[in-house]
This record gives structure tokens, C-alpha cells and sequence, in this order.
């Protein structure tokens, strides 16, 4: 991240080691310990409710898109059982007008005893 290589942290381990003193240097590394695990506890936290939100902005999306896609089926449907409904009273008022009376089905005839 900070790309320091080993030889560097040698070198400022030392620096802190002569400024600040050997009897308060490891209270002070405790604390910098301590304050770098809050620190990355927080963005850890950021980051997991910004992933949250998205998530959340995604599912509202998506529930739109459903809400669109199911709003248009059944306009679909309804036009289509319009036009059904239609087509049958069609064809039950519409008569031919060279339509004649159908003669009852002739019966076979009796057999001979």
C-alpha cells in the first residue's frame, strides 16, 4: 500500500527509538496498534454499508423493472381477451344468410326379423 520496504522500517523503528525513548516506545506502539485496528474496523464498516446500499438500490431497480414487465403482461392480456370477446360475439351474430335449417340425421333402418 505504502510500498515501505523492510530496510526503511528498520530505519524509522530506530528514529522513533532515539526520539521518543525506550520506556515509552511499546505504550506507544500499543497505542498506534490499537488506533490502526479502529481505523480499518471503520472503513471495513464504510465499505460494507456502501455494498448495502447498492445492493439495496439494485433490488429497487430490479423490482421496477418487474413492476414494468408485469404492468405491460397484463395490458397485453387484456387486449388480447378484448379481441377474444370480440371475435366470439362476432361469430355468434353473424349468420350467413344462404344458411338453411340443418335436416334432423336420417336413421338407419330397422333390421328385418
Amino acid at each position: 500500500m505504502f510500498d515501505i520496504a523492510f530496510s526503511e522500517l528498520i530505519v524509522i523503528a530506530l528514529v522513533a527509538l532515539i526520539i521518543i525513548g525506550p520506556e515509552r516506545l511499546p505504550k506507544l506502539a500499543r497505542t498506534a496498534g490499537h488506533l490502526w485496528g479502529r481505523t480499518q474496523r471503520y472503513v471495513n464498516k464504510v465499505k460494507d454499508d456502501i455494498a448495502h446500499d447498492m445492493a439495496l438500490d439494485q433490488a429497487r431497480q430490479m423490482q421496477h423493472e418487474i413492476e414494468k414487465h408485469v404492468a405491460e403482461a397484463e395490458q397485453a392480456m387484456q387486449a388480447n381477451g378484448l379481441s377474444l370477446e370480440q371475435s366470439i360475439l362476432q361469430s355468434q351474430h353473424k349468420k350467413p344468410a344462404d344458411e338453411t335449417p340443418a335436416a334432423p340425421p336420417a336413421t338407419p333402418d330397422e333390421p328385418s326379423k
